[in-house]
């Protein structure tokens, strides 16, 4: 995630695990404007992780394989469904 937190914007985790979804939003005031964005948006769907939104430093796929989840097993969701078949990640 941001290991750089800006002034005037807070991080808020929401869970449901009940239907497995998992974001990350980054919500306040900066330059007297109001700040709403998704860090991160995570499913999981048809037993496979679909990376939704992915603002993250690190790129959230490479946490998962680096903790063992095979690529077979996660979904670039933010990629076109036709482009998918590019990336070394499942297509749905």
């Amino acid at each position: 995630m941001n290991a750089h937190p800006v002034q005037g914007l807070e991080t808020l985790c929401l869970f449901d695990e009940a239907h497995d979804v998992y974001l990350v939003l980054n919500i306040g005031w900066r330059d007297r404007k109001r700040a709403n964005y998704t860090t991160l948006l995570v499913r999981i769907r048809d037993n496979k992780i679909w990376v939704e939104e992915d603002g993250t430093e690190e790129g959230f796929a490479n946490v998962l394989t680096a903790a063992g989840i095979p690529k077979s097993d996660i979904v670039l969701a933010f990629n076109p469904p036709d482009l998918r078949y590019l990336s070394q990640y499942a297509v749905a």
